[in-house]
């Protein structure tokens, strides 16, 4: 299965439509951008494929990992968006069996939450505030 490649100037549709075929047929996609501009547009994208995706009865979630990708000889660090669906997913009826095994078979861990305790506040705190 072929990357997803996002750029700065990538319609979010288009993008959104590609992601949810991939996860239509593959239920996996990964999706890859490099600068703050593709991101955007990639997160985006990914927000859309979601609701079309929800239309079908899947859900699905995202992890993101830096990569290091080499273009023109140059090593530059990437964001992958790793698209799954979602452990719990209930499939539906009209779903073609092999993609509703592989739903089913699909097993994620989920990590335990902990709760994070609030940050201590320990600056000095002055009865006037300064005038600028």
């Amino acid at each position: 299965m072929d990357i997803i490649k996002v750029k700065a100037n990538s319609r979010t549709a288009a993008v959104a439509g590609a992601i949810a075929g991939v996860m239509r047929e593959h239920k996996h996609a990964e999706v890859q951008a490099i600068g703050a501009g593709a991101v955007n547009q990639a997160v985006k994208a990914l927000v859309l494929a979601k609701g079309y995706l929800a239309e079908d009865g899947l859900t699905v979630s995202f992890t993101a990992e830096f990569v290091d990708v080499t273009i023109e000889e140059k090593v530059r660090t990437a964001i992958k968006l790793i698209v799954d669906v979602k452990a719990g997913t209930t499939v539906p009826d009209d779903m073609p069996k092999h993609v509703s095994e592989h739903v089913s078979n699909t097993a994620v861990s989920t990590p335990e939450m902990t709760e994070i305790p609030p940050m201590e506040d320990n600056r000095q705190r002055s009865e006037t505030l300064p005038s600028f």
